[in-house]
């Protein structure tokens, strides 16, 4: 287990819309487990494609606001060193997705959380890379400590949700590559792009706002297509 680190503090200006403020209490927990319960997911069933699972883990923030934590991936590793990522990986033998997201948010970022406290699954996302990804939502505890494994993450931030609900996002450009529209998210001063943003997307049209909103044709971008 890592030392304990100050984690960096992100300020962002007071939104206007008041429903954005979203409190970390029951009343959204509830709001969120009863959408992704209602949501009929879409799993992907490409047997060549290897099975993954990142957590969409939510806390409150040093103002009691709802918050989503995100990674900057250590530079060393060798697959997308330095990228944005949510807590993730591989699903090892035997693994449900929600146990692998469990075990990854402790690995990387020292979360020890249970399966009670998983209020749900959004739709599986196929990426260029490989891999189908199963996003996995988890309520946390008000007293979680996060403390990243330097070996993996080199920064791991929280970040309210009433930020997805700007309304810049999501962003969509073309791309001489693909026919499909990639998407990003304005977040952290500069662009977070796919699959991170198309999850981070579907976490405030589904959980958030009960929309019945899919998002696996949005595109990655090609640098992270290997």
């Amino acid at each position: 287990m890592a030392n304990s680190v100050q984690l960096p503090t992100v300020r962002y200006p007071a939104r206007v819309h008041a429903a954005s403020s979203f409190r970390f209490d029951d009343v959204l927990r509830n709001r969120i487990r009863d959408h992704l319960a209602a949501f009929e997911r879409m799993p992907h069933h490409d047997e060549k494609l290897r099975r993954a699972a990142v957590a969409l883990a939510l806390l409150p923030d040093e103002e009691g606001r709802t918050s989503f934590v995100i990674t900057r991936r250590a530079l060393k590793l060798r697959a997308h060193g330095g990228q944005w990522a949510l807590p993730g990986g591989r699903l090892d033998e035997g693994e449900t997705p929600e146990i692998a997201a469990l075990r990854e948010l402790s690995e990387e970022v020292g979360l020890d959380l249970e399966l009670g406290h998983v209020l749900g699954l959004l739709d599986d996302y196929p990426t260029r890379s490989g891999y189908v990804i199963t996003p996995v939502v988890v309520w946390g505890d008000a007293s979680s400590r996060l403390v990243p494994n330097p070996e993996e993450v080199a920064a791991v931030y929280r970040v309210p949700i009433a930020e997805l609900d700007r309304p810049d996002v999501p962003r969509l450009h073309s791309i001489p590559e693909s026919d499909r529209p990639v998407i990003s998210v304005p977040l952290l001063g500069t662009h977070i792009h796919a699959p991170t943003a198309a999850i981070l997307y579907q976490l405030r049209e589904v959980a958030i706002w009960g929309r019945n909103t899919r998002v696996a044709e949005y595109e990655q971008p090609v640098f992270a297509w290997r």
